[in-house]
């Protein structure tokens, strides 16, 4: 099974490596597909690649990065052991949010890869990945202040799945009193699995 969700993985890395539906690869160095175990039971969604993850082809390197990096550690949890990814795969323009259009016509990729993982916990971080995952598994529409840290129960192609949904680690510092509750959070998250 793991050669399999290899091949496949390969195969969307080349799709996107083609890509042009939303015209955000015109201004990107990289797309930035993700990394981490295809085996994952826990798959986490950010919004957009920034910068530093422009120019590595890596997702979250910079300093929202770093921080996930110390919220998995205290969870017990390894950066090896889950798969991150965003909802849109280029950099918009200055770090803006992604367009409306702009998700729409990146979605098949982030549903491609959900399918080959098949994960058991989605956790989506921020706005926009909180405004798709809850939208394409029927959850409704919502705030992150009333929803982050709730696990909610979707169905998926692949069968249940829990949405556990996250502050986005870079708000976490813009906003130092949202790191409590994201710690918090994430520690909930990890006891999930």
């Amino acid at each position: 099974m793991a050669g399999d969700k290899a091949r496949l993985f390969g195969e969307l890395v080349t799709d996107v490596a083609t890509c042009r539906q939303c015209g955000l690869c015109e201004g990107a160095k990289n797309r930035v597909n993700g990394e981490g175990d295809l085996d994952s039971r826990l798959v986490f969604v950010g919004e957009a690649p920034g910068r530093r993850e422009d120019e590595s082809g890596r997702p979250f390197v910079g300093s929202a990065g770093k921080l996930l990096d110390r919220l998995l550690a205290g969870a017990g949890l390894s950066r090896r052991g889950v798969f991150i990814s965003n909802v849109v795969r280029c950099r918009p323009p200055g770090n803006r949010k992604p367009k409306g259009a702009e998700v729409e016509a990146c979605s098949g990729h982030l549903d491609r890869l959900l399918g080959i993982i098949e994960p058991r916990v989605i956790a989506p971080m921020g706005n926009s990945a909180i405004e798709y995952v809850f939208a394409r598994y029927g959850l409704g529409e919502a705030v992150i202040g009333d929803v982050h840290g709730k696990p909610l129960r979707a169905e998926a192609a692949w069968g249940g799945v829990t949405v556990f949904p996250l502050y986005h680690p870079a708000a976490a510092i813009y906003n130092r009193s949202l790191l409590g509750g994201l710690e918090a959070d994430m520690t909930a998250l990890a006891g999930l699995l």
